[in-house]
């Protein structure tokens, strides 16, 4: 038997919290256990090896079997709902990661529910039609430039049905694709070409507003009849990783053209179509065709490969060169911001002891765990897809943190309002009701984030209804009793359960503090709430263990050096009010922001210097 890998990943809040301590279970399809595992500091498992079928198997056309082993993973932790995911399919050489991300319990769920998740074959070995309908050339109705989305909004089934929608970042939604659509242990060319086609298929959606443009609030579907292969959940394998964080925001066009051509494809075998043939690109690679010229064989001839420069979601774009040892600049001192706060969730990354702005031995360090961490290729330079990941995972713990804050100043409290409000609702109660659900979404893919402008608007009805869809009660759009018991009952049970959800008190800037051990603290807990390490810890309390008691006083090392502050615009902000507000000056903003006037945008980004 050939052997083929298995890694886990157990995560929460979008990646933003890895998860410790989550006992993991592997198992054959009979339910036989071969392997028991523990989460590390960042939420992973150790690879373990899995026997599968040999290569060749996936790489036979005729083959009518499936050419792969299946295995199961059973995951439990404290405070989160258990997760099985069976039939995970394991190829020849090939490491597969599976992601998990686990929902906490609610605040009055005395025991874990499960959450099962199916992966199954992936849509090379369907026999499914496929009708895909796209645009091939610009239509009426499309956006001025070539976005990548981030997050996409997937449609869990036929555009009709009433399925669920799930928000994912756009590289791991195109990972996710290309690892359900085709095998990954075919060659190189052909994986890339028909990730191109994955990537730009899903760009020409959004681009002409094929869905949304007929009243649907989503991007696309994950029905392969109508749209590309997605399943929630399910592992995606390094092969493919490597490619999409290099390509993700490259698509193909023709030339003199902006629009993405409408690459529709299908297997080329037990499925035909007009579009590309899936197999068939196995067949090319094998040739030596490029993945240009594979894709020219099924596609005008004049297409080329363009990149998307715009991201959305990111706070700064990638600078176009890459960064590495010997660096210098904003650029430099902007990735060394974004990881120093990233590690206070991450500490296995190592502290950036750099001047800022000077990209030295310790920004490389931190980078090159970064990227073992995240699956890139761990080199210690910041190119675009490190840049990109960095970048995006720093929004997501800086989000996490602000909303945090934002809870102590609403003073959401433990009883929930007891107001019913409704689409043209305004008002505080209603600026409650927005902020519970953006932190809901951070931890419930399928509910999006209203803006919190106190008004009940068509897209917070939206966002209602698919929490409670979520909850399992009747989506009517109105926030009535039921509702905000189930908000309060989830989002309390968030601050209960999340590790480092109760941020600690302020502290005097003396080096260390001391700390009474809790109920259900641990070293990794309190190093993470406090950013700093277990061996810190460990090394100024003299400790040899990790065993901790309650009632325990420790000593936590406390970071004498300052951090800038990252502040978003609210209504009502000015440049001196935020100054006065944080104990510095108007001029010490604008120099650091680069600002040349005083006009403030809501939502915009600041910095703050600490003091």
């Amino acid at each position: 038997m050939a052997i083929g890998y298995l890694m886990i990943q157990a995560r929460t809040a979008q990646d933003a919290i890895p998860l410790e301590g989550i006992h993991v279970r592997i198992l054959d399809d009979q339910g036989n256990s071969l392997y028991d595992l523990l989460t590390d500091e960042s939420g992973e498992t150790q690879t373990v090896p899995l026997e599968t079928m040999d290569k060749s198997f996936s790489l036979n056309e005729n083959y009518a079997g499936l050419p792969y082993a299946s295995y199961n993973v059973l995951a439990q932790g404290t405070g989160f709902n258990t997760l099985h995911i069976s039939h995970i399919p394991i190829y020849d050489g090939e490491t597969a990661v599976q992601p998990l991300e686990f929902i906490p319990m609610r605040q009055t769920q005395r025991r874990p529910s499960e959450t099962r998740i199916f992966v199954g074959k992936p849509a090379i070995a369907m026999q499914e039609t496929r009708s895909q309908e796209g645009d091939t050339e610009t239509d009426s109705r499309i956006l001025r430039q070539v976005v990548i989305p981030n997050p996409i909004t997937v449609h869990m089934g036929a555009p009709s049905s009433g399925a669920s929608n799930i928000q994912v970042s756009f590289p791991d939604y195109v990972k996710n694709v290309a690892s359900s659509e085709i095998y990954p242990t075919w060659p190189t060319a052909a994986l890339t070409a028909n990730i191109y086609a994955i990537i730009t298929f899903a760009l020409n959606r959004i681009y002409t507003e094929w869905y949304r443009s007929r009243g649907y609030s989503y991007d696309i579907t994950n029905s392969t009849a109508y749209d590309q292969y997605f399943v929630y959940g399910r592992p995606v394998y390094e092969s493919i990783s490597r490619i999409v964080d290099q390509i993700f925001n490259e698509y193909v066009r023709r030339q003199g053209q902006v629009a993405p051509y409408f690459t529709s494809f299908c297997s080329g075998s037990t499925v035909t179509c007009q579009g590309m043939s899936q197999w068939g690109t196995v067949t090319l690679a094998n040739q030596g065709r490029t993945p240009l010229e594979i894709l020219r064989t099924y596609y005008p001839l004049d297409i080329e490969i363009a990149e998307a420069s715009a991201v959305s979601g990111i706070l700064s774009s990638y600078p176009g060169t890459a960064l590495r040892e010997g660096s210098t600049g904003l650029d430099v001192q902007t990735i060394q911001t974004y990881l120093n706060r990233i590690r206070r969730n991450y500490p296995a990354i190592p502290a950036i002891t750099d001047e800022p702005g000077v990209f030295g031995l310790s920004t490389k360090a931190a980078v090159t765990r970064f990227q073992s961490i995240f699956g890139l290729s761990p080199d210690g330079v910041v190119g675009k897809s490190t840049w990109y990941k960095i970048s995006s995972l720093y929004a997501g713990v800086a989000k996490l943190a602000e909303l945090d804050s934002e809870g102590n100043t609403l003073g959401i409290g433990t009883v929930p309002p007891n107001t019913i409000l409704r689409q043209g609702s305004r008002g505080q109660d209603v600026i409650t009701l927005q902020y519970l659900l953006d932190v809901v979404s951070e931890y419930y893919p399928s509910v999006p984030a209203p803006a919190q402008d106190g008004i009940f608007g068509s897209k917070t009805a939206q966002a209602v209804s698919a929490f409670q869809r979520a909850a399992g009660i009747a989506a009517d759009g109105i926030a009535g009793p039921v509702t905000w018991r189930a908000l309060y009952d989830i989002y309390l049970g968030i601050e209960q359960n999340v590790p480092g959800q109760n941020p600690p008190p302020a502290v005097p800037d003396t080096g260390s503090i001391k700390y009474t051990v809790q109920e259900g603290d641990s070293l990794w807990k309190i190093a993470r709430r406090y950013g700093t390490t277990v061996d810190a810890i460990k090394s100024l309390n003299g400790l040899t263990g990790d065993l901790l008691n309650v009632g325990q006083v420790l000593q936590i090392p406390v970071s004498q050096t300052g951090q800038n502050i990252r502040y978003t615009v609210r209504a009502g902000d000015s440049l001196w009010l935020i100054a006065q507000r944080y104990n510095t000056t108007v001029d010490a903003i604008k120099k650091l922001n680069n600002l040349t006037s005083d006009i403030l945008n809501i939502g915009q980004v600041l910095q703050i210097p600490a003091r």
